[in-house]
């Protein structure tokens, strides 16, 4: 996984940005401001540019220039593709890890029927409380941090299943049955909690290479020599658009807990309405 890769501390001054533009930015407005800084900023920059050397107004330096351009945006087309796929990997995964816990959840619900009505009870108020626990511990653990409570839940639970003595055959099928979802949500819940509070986006490097092709881009359609203004600033301008968008991804993408794509704890949630009282 990206967030892997490295130790904390090279991507410390990188980190903290993103995930402060996941907790306290709306998407739309990271975007518009992405944009606006980056398509603005690339068409003042040529303004300037076109007026301090104005043999870039020629088309002497086209050549190269289209050359430069074309390996550019392959390398830059490349590299950021394989960013946001490899990113979205990562939020599937931890999708995936979110159904499995709440599948989990939802057998053990559904297999409460089999016990009878005192142990039933324990345990589906018991797993009510894990499930209400490990739900307000969600954005939590997503911002670094610990939360007990979940963990005393946890255990709580596993105390109510142990104390079930199964009368029939088909009460021991569903107790093993039970304890084995347990243990599986149990263990997805730990991979999630740990991914959560050790997530540090992609390591420094990828930032650092997206912005170095990313000013590539833009200072090669800057320099190109075009000689019709209008068209050449809206040359600029949509590439910048184009820079703002795909930086704006691996920012949503950056971590798989945070921010509006982000992996969302709804697969608890459904088990909750089913557990909770009409």
């Amino acid at each position: 996984m990206l967030h892997s890769a490295v130790t904390a501390r090279p991507t410390a001054w990188i980190q903290p940005v993103s995930a402060w533009l996941l907790n306290n930015v709306p998407p739309w407005l990271l975007l518009l401001s992405l944009s606006v800084v980056i398509a603005g900023g690339a068409v003042l920059i040529q303004a300037i540019a076109r007026r301090r050397f104005p043999g870039l107004k020629g088309d002497a330096q086209n050549d190269v220039t289209r050359f430069a351009f074309t390996v550019v945006a392959f390398l830059y087309a490349f590299l950021s593709g394989f960013l946001i796929n490899a990113m979205w990997g990562q939020i599937n995964g931890a999708d995936g890890r979110a159904a499995t816990e709440g599948s989990a959840a939802m057998q053990q619900a559904k297999g409460l029927v089999v016990f009878d009505k005192a142990d039933g009870d324990l345990i589906r108020q018991s797993l009510l409380d894990y499930l209400r626990e490990a739900d307000a511990e969600w954005p939590v653990v997503a911002d670094g941090q610990s939360y007990p409570a979940a963990d005393a839940a946890l255990q709580r639970l596993y105390v109510a299943y142990q104390q079930v003595q199964p009368r029939n055959e088909t009460q021991q099928k569903f107790l093993v049955v039970a304890l084995n979802n347990l243990d599986k949500m149990s263990a997805e819940r730990t991979e999630r909690v740990t991914v959560a509070r050790t997530d540090t986006g992609p390591p420094w490097s990828l930032w650092l290479v997206n912005f170095v092709t990313s000013a590539m881009v833009l200072g090669c359609a800057i320099i190109f020599g075009g000689q019709r203004s209008a068209l050449h600033f809206t040359m600029v301008a949509v590439l910048g658009l184009l820079v703002a968008c795909v930086l704006f991804l691996m920012v949503e993408l950056s971590h798989p807990y945070l921010g509006e794509i982000a992996t969302s704890p709804e697969p608890l949630q459904e088990v909750i309405q089913v557990l909770s009282p009409n």
